[in-house]
């Protein structure tokens, strides 16, 4: 079943619609639409963010449908709705009213946060939704937080839902629209929707251990994203060559590998006290034309 994805921010997931409208079933749905849809929540307004084929949940543990969030949570076809209308000038100029009021929003909310000792907790952002009756701040931490007495606080000033989301630190970098020591706009921000594990092996595999961990990390605090890119040429390279220590009998010499550079596809061989540099090519050396790999 072919349905549209909607996201509400873009720290938050994305949810479910038809791609229609209840006030225009045969209205064309684009890419980027600016829609208003109806969530058990309440009326939202969001953007249309992509198209997928929609596979229906079967779990129906409680706890986890509450881990997920399941007041948006939709695990069949018939929680698929169609998004309610396109949105208008005066719905885009009500949103630009309630933006506002989010720095105040933010302050209140770190003061209580402050009040209750939940230093570990560090706000990031917050949301309103469309109809005003939630609020959404998004924040990192490195531990679990009991943040009861704070939503209660909250709930009491504001008068509306509130809703605490805990996210990543790389989610904190991609909406901060920093840039990386590249002059480039940050990857995760500017084209990467998924991010994907970045593990310290691929700085073995890569040779970047000279580097130092701060040339290695992004503003995030965490490996940056783009040691993932060549990780594949790497490892598939690497694959198919000698390894450091390994010994290899040349026209000159028996030599031990020093280095390798699965890029260049060369090796650089140790030989009687001086290191010479090799092609290395479908599993041999290329010069000399004989060697024998022990």
């Amino acid at each position: 079943m072919k349905v549209v994805k909607i996201k509400f921010h873009e720290l938050d997931k994305e949810y479910f619609f038809l791609p229609e409208f209840s006030d225009d079933r045969g209205a064309e749905v684009k890419v980027g639409d600016l829609v208003i849809v109806k969530t058990t929540l309440g009326e939202d307004i969001g953007s249309t963010s992509d198209w997928a084929e929609f596979e229906p949940s079967n779990s129906e543990d409680k706890e986890e449908k509450e881990k997920n969030n399941a007041n948006l949570e939709q695990r069949s076809i018939s929680d698929i709705k169609p998004m309610l209308r396109r949105a208008n000038e005066e719905d885009l100029e009500k949103t630009k009213e309630q933006h506002k009021n989010f720095c105040k929003y933010l302050s209140d909310c770190k003061k209580l946060v402050k009040k209750h000792g939940l230093e570990e907790m560090k706000l990031i952002e917050v949301n309103e939704s469309f109809d005003q009756s939630r609020l959404t701040f998004y924040f990192i931490s490195d531990t679990r937080v009991d943040f009861r007495d704070l939503v209660k606080d909250l709930v009491k000033i504001h008068r509306k839902k509130i809703r605490l989301q805990q996210i990543g630190v790389r989610d904190a970098a991609k909406s901060s629209g920093d840039f990386g020591p590249c002059g480039l706009p940050l990857c995760c921000r500017s084209w990467l929707d998924r991010i994907g594990n970045v593990s310290p092996e691929f700085i073995k595999d890569q040779d970047l251990g000279h580097r130092g961990v701060d040339r290695l990390t992004g503003p995030c605090g965490r490996l940056k994203c783009c040691l993932r890119f060549e990780e594949e040429a790497y490892k598939y390279n690497l694959d198919r060559m000698p390894k450091v220590g390994d010994k290899i009998k040349t026209a000159a010499g028996e030599g031990r590998v020093k280095s390798v550079k699965p890029l260049q596809h060369t090796v650089e061989l140790e030989i009687d006290g001086a290191v010479v540099e090799y092609p290395y090519l479908e599993g041999r050396l290329c010069e000399p034309e004989k060697c024998e790999r022990n």
